[in-house]
């Protein structure tokens, strides 16, 4: 019984930091710019991750297999959409209209 508890509450941490990059991705789409994306963080962000990976592999730990197989699903999508926007002027965000007297 403890460890489902322990379980579901790696899920519940994994979550939070796992769909964090969501948002960031969602951005880069709607802009179609990752022009402020630091390629080398999210890089060394993701190899990070393929060693938690490994470890929770080693570990036989579903929570920490599923978190960061997502998440770095997610910082791979980020850098692939960084190569894809790269040298491509962001779509500008559309602010109130002026209106002209």
């Amino acid at each position: 019984m403890r460890q489902n508890w322990l379980d579901l509450l790696g899920y519940a941490a994994a979550a939070g930091t796992t769909f964090s990059l969501v948002p960031q991705l969602l951005r880069i789409w709607q802009r179609r710019s990752a022009a402020d994306i630091s390629t080398a963080m999210f890089s060394i962000f993701s190899v990070g991750v393929f060693l938690w990976i490994l470890y929770g592999w080693k570990l036989h730990s579903k929570p920490i297999l599923v978190a960061n197989g997502i998440t770095l699903v997610l910082s791979l999508a980020v850098l692939g959409l960084k190569i894809k926007f790269n040298g491509v002027p962001p779509i500008p965000r559309a602010g109130p209209v002026k209106v002209r007297n």
